[in-house]
């Protein structure tokens, strides 16, 4: 099914589908991404993260980004204390990496995840009408670039995904989303620079000249 953003419907549609464990394609604050509701429930069995490591191909081995609705979320996924100065640039193009919290199903994953709450009140609206986190992976196989052409990823992927939602083609070579890690101490590290500008963390004059203790 192919339905377009603007439709009065298609956050309905689009929260049907992830809910029922389909996998769709949608447009993000970013690019357009496959994406997949979270089994954050013990008795989930979707699986959605696997189908769409086959769609993309058996090369992709990347964790995939974990969408949120609202930035306290996060919250419920991790005992990681966020900085102020991370959470007020939510919602955005700021990918975060925590800490899994001891006994979530996200642990079967890892022991760190992504969190983003992206900056599109659309995609706001689907994740909190899902009720859960949704996966999202750049569309393209493994590999290969992003697909910013709405007729091309109707082409290689109408027949694999279970509904697609087009915003119009996008601009080739948009900025992805900033990546930073939190450490279990609170203090983080920026993995990738991009759309959302993150200071580096600042150390004290103390530390500096004498180290940590």
């Amino acid at each position: 099914m192919i339905f377009p953003k603007d439709d009065p419907s298609s956050v309905e549609h689009a929260a049907s589908c992830l809910s029922s464990g389909k996998i769709a394609v949608l447009p993000t604050d970013t690019i357009y991404g496959f994406s997949g509701i979270v089994d954050v429930e013990m008795d989930s069995q979707f699986h959605t993260g696997d189908r769409i490591r086959e769609i993309k191909g058996r090369d992709e081995t990347k964790p995939f980004i974990h969408l949120i609705a609202d930035p306290n979320d996060i919250r419920v996924y991790t005992n990681d204390v966020i900085p102020e100065e991370l959470l007020s640039k939510w919602p955005g193009a700021l990918s975060i990496i925590v800490h899994v919290k001891p006994g979530s199903p996200l642990e079967a994953e890892g022991k760190t995840a992504a969190f983003r709450c992206p900056d599109d009140p659309w995609l706001r609206s689907v994740i909190n009408a899902v009720g859960a986190p949704i996966y999202s992976t750049s569309v393209n196989r493994s590999g290969e670039p992003p697909l910013t052409d709405v007729a091309e990823i109707e082409k290689q992927f109408e027949n694999e995904v279970d509904l697609i939602v087009f915003d119009g083609d996008l601009e080739e070579n948009r900025v992805p989303s900033t990546i930073v890690s939190l450490s279990e101490n609170g203090k983080y590290s920026i993995i990738r620079q991009g759309a959302v500008q993150v200071e580096k963390p600042h150390t004290s004059l103390i530390s500096r000249l004498f180290g940590k203790h």
